[in-house]
C-alpha cells in the first residue's frame, strides 16, 4: 500500500477531558473504516501558529466512542495519497475534523496515548516511529480502531496546524 497524509492547515484545540464528546475543528480523528482494515500512523506534525507564548498540551490517543456522522473534509484540509502513482484505495479510511458528535478520547489507562505537547507560538513536535512501532489502528472496534490528536486539560490553547502519515493495510 502506500502512504497518505491528513492535514489541517489552520486550527485552534480545545482543553477538553477525556470521555468527552470532542467539539468540531478542535481535533483530527482517524479511523479504520472497516473490520478487515488496518493503519499504522508513522509520523505525527504539529506546528505552532499562535502570536503569543500559548501552551497546547496535545496527546494522540485512543478513541473509546466514534464520531458520530463525520463530516468530510473540506479545502485547505485533505487527506490523499503522498505518491502520485498510487492507485485508488477500494475502501478509504475514515479521516475528519468535525461530525454531528465528536469522538471521545479514552480515560482508560490501559489505552496507549502520546503526549505531544508544545508551545504554539512557533513551536513544533514531529513525531516520527521507528520500524515496526508504528501507532496501529485495527477494525471496527472502539479503543482500537480510532485515534484523535486533541487537547488535554489545561495549558491555553493556540492556533496550529497539523498533519498525520499513514499507511493503509
Amino acid at each position: 500500500m502506500a502512504k497518505r497524509v491528513f492535514s489541517q492547515a489552520t486550527w485552534t484545540p480545545t482543553a477538553t477531558a477525556d470521555s468527552t464528546a470532542l467539539a468540531n475543528t478542535t481535533y483530527m480523528a482517524i479511523e479504520a473504516a472497516n473490520a478487515a482494515q488496518g493503519l499504522q500512523v508513522i509520523e505525527i506534525y504539529e506546528g505552532g501558529q499562535a502570536s503569543a507564548s500559548s501552551i497546547n498540551i496535545m496527546q494522540f490517543a485512543r478513541s473509546v466512542t466514534f464520531g458520530t456522522t463525520p463530516t468530510a473534509l473540506a479545502a485547505p484540509n485533505g487527506d490523499g495519497a503522498m505518491q502520485s502513482l498510487t492507485s485508488a484505495l477500494a475502501t478509504v479510511p475514515v479521516t475528519y475534523v468535525a461530525a454531528s458528535t465528536g469522538p471521545l478520547r479514552s480515560s482508560i489507562s490501559g489505552n496507549a496515548r502520546l503526549n505531544l505537547s508544545f508551545n504554539a507560538f512557533g513551536g513544533i513536535v514531529r513525531w516520527v516511529a521507528a520500524p515496526g512501532e508504528e501507532w496501529g489502528i485495527i477494525g471496527i472496534t472502539a479503543s482500537i480502531s480510532g485515534s484523535t490528536l486533541s487537547a488535554f486539560t489545561g495549558g491555553s490553547a493556540g492556533l496550529m496546524g497539523g498533519h498525520i502519515v499513514y499507511e493503509p493495510f
